[in-house]
């Protein structure tokens, strides 16, 4: 069959103030119909330029040479009206966050008709129809009603599933995915991988899927391309790649990618195989283990905080946020008991909606606590007054998911990890706690000339390293880490970890680590605490967590997280799909 996308030799320079930076060199790709190409690379390695090339999305700061063949057309050659006709035709776009992909203002079905009308295809009833249907065959409930919805009426992953109808109402040949599923829980994450599946089985669409999880890879994947620094360093089918990966920087990928069944053989307790050297007396004692009932529904009984002098302890918390007039309140925390020792590292995971980062903000004292006991560091958050917490604040530390936006734009990197130094009255100004700044950037291992750099200068992790910094900066007993890594490329990820782990262990301070990636959470947590729906259900010592749950929803939260091994994932896949029936 012949190739629905064909890259030969593309090279993509971009024009800065200073020198030309050539994004891709000499990138030579193809993509057959119905197949899955996963592009692979860290944040620069010009796997994004090279998908947009597709599309001819790219700035009018770019200089692009080569050819990008879509049905027959040189994408290189057309001009604006010609790509006009190209997109959602031949090519469509789901991007990695919905929220911004889809306009507020406008309803889902007007946006999804949009593109119908703009290519002159279909009269106003015929479009709304077409939205009604795609709607419908993306797994949109009642899509005749949600079709007059806006885009806020929707979660997360019916957002995105909404942004993949738009991509597909047209009938494209080929898709292209950037990070689809980064933004998404775990569960999530598997109903969309689900989706794609199905939309290439269905309609035969060709996807070129771009993404950092090799998880995601493993999963979907047919081929994959490794590309660092705007070249294509190995490229092979999914099953060789990860069996036998020819490139340095391919091993490197792949070894820094956190192994969820090096720490859990697998979920549900259940051993993924029998290992040989078990006489037959052992291998009945695995099948008996095997075949044990699951654990009943309902949430795990109520720890009781272990230590008076643990740094955080809740008791029955409650957290409500007031509803609007004549609506109830929306009960975000219901009944949650745990407790933090001194230096313990306690990761709490759960998908989005289920309270682990109110209760993160309640410990902060940026979110009030409705009921029961929360007490954080000694000192009670059930009414509490802001003026007699605010000494009790400068013993705690905040990493926030996306450094980008928590740092001040207009402020060098110094002068933001200096700013809780200032706040609290440990320095007078910049000046007098710069070597206090210097210790802190050496501590996150960056360079101390980074400090003259504004935000904008710096990478993901390097930023994320310069939070972690402004964070420690006045030696907090309590560490709250909110998806501190979620963002971030696996490679960036694994350093971030591990100076993480590094200044865990020498600091000694207590962690809340927030996460739902339980392969993350597993490195560094002590104990695990899960929350399905603002209940704990589960909670535990994270070997046990991870190799023998209790609770069903921990099971299925478990079997829904990818992991960068096709044979393996396959089984999980499976087994996920028994789980959900």
């Amino acid at each position: 069959m012949s190739d629905v996308v064909d890259i030969h030799d593309l090279e993509v320079t971009f024009a800065t103030d200073a020198e030309p930076v050539k994004a891709v060199d000499g990138v030579s790709l193809h993509v057959k119909p119905g197949e899955v190409l996963a592009i692979v690379g860290e944040s620069g390695s010009g796997k994004t330029v090279t998908a947009k090339s597709i599309l001819g999305l790219l700035p009018e700061t770019a200089t692009v040479s080569g050819a990008v063949v879509l049905a027959g057309n040189d994408v290189v050659q057309l001009d604006a009206r010609q790509l006009r006709d190209v997109r959602g035709r031949d090519v469509a776009m789901v991007f990695q966050e919905p929220s911004s992909a889809l306009n507020p203002v406008y309803t889902v079905g007007w946006q999804i008709a949009e593109g119908l009308r703009a290519h002159g295809q279909d009269s106003r009833k015929a479009a709304r129809a077409k939205a009604v249907e795609i709607l419908g065959r993306v797994g949109i409930p009642d899509p005749e009603v949600r079709v007059d919805h806006y885009p806020h009426q929707f979660s997360g992953g019916q957002k995105q599933r909404i942004v993949i109808a738009m991509a597909l109402v047209l009938g494209p040949k080929v898709i292209v995915a950037d990070e689809p599923t980064t933004a998404l829980d775990v569960t999530v994450q598997a109903e969309i991988l689900d989706l794609l599946r199905r939309v290439r089985r269905e309609f035969g669409t060709a996807i070129v899927l771009i993404t950092h999880n090799m998880g995601v890879v493993a999963d979907l994947a047919d081929r994959v391309a490794v590309m660092y620094r705007g070249k294509v360093v190995e490229e092979a089918d999914v099953r060789t790649l990860f069996a036998d990966p020819r490139h340095e920087y391919t091993r490197a990928l792949l070894a820094a990618v956190p192994k969820l069944h090096e720490q859990a053989p697998a979920f549900g307790g259940r051993p993924a195989a029998v290992p040989a050297g078990l006489d037959e007396a052992a291998r009945t004692d695995e099948r008996t283990r095997q075949e044990e009932p699951a654990a009943p529904e309902g949430p795990a009984a109520p720890e009781e905080p272990r230590d008076v002098d643990a740094v955080v302890a809740a008791r029955d918390l409650e957290i409500v946020y007031p509803g609007r007039i004549g609506r109830s309140g929306f009960r975000a925390v219901d009944g949650v008991t745990f407790s933090i020792a001194p230096g313990e590292v306690l990761g709490l995971v759960g998908e989005s909606g289920s309270g682990k980062t109110t209760i993160g903000r309640a410990i902060a004292g940026l979110t009030r606590a409705t009921g029961g006991s929360l007490r954080v560091l000694g000192h009670e958050m059930l009414g509490f007054r802001e003026k007699s917490f605010r000494p009790v604040r400068a013993r705690i530390g905040f990493v926030f998911q996306d450094p980008a936006t928590s740092f001040n734009p207009l402020l060098t990197i110094a002068e933001c990890v200096a700013e809780p130094l200032l706040v609290h009255g440990r320095a007078k100004d910049v000046r007098g706690a710069r070597r206090r700044v210097d210790e802190l950037l050496d501590a996150v291992h960056l360079p101390t000339s980074y400090g003259e750099r504004y935000p904008h200068e710096l990478s993901g992790g390097q930023r994320q390293r310069a939070s972690l910094a402004r964070a420690l900066a006045l030696d907090p007993e309590l560490l709250i880490a909110d998806e501190p890594t979620s963002a971030l490329d696996v490679s960036v990820q694994a350093k971030v970890l591990e100076v993480f782990t590094e200044l865990q262990q020498r600091l000694g301070f207590a962690t809340l680590f927030i996460s739902h990636d339980l392969a993350v959470v597993g490195m560094l947590a002590d104990r695990i605490a899960v929350l399905y729906r603002g209940r704990l259900v589960e909670m535990g010592e994270s070997a046990q967590v991870l190799q023998d749950p209790r609770d069903p929803y921990t099971r299925r939260l478990l079997a829904s997280v990818p992991v960068p091994d096709p044979v393996e994932q396959e089984r999980r896949r499976e087994a996920l799909r028994a789980l959900q029936t």
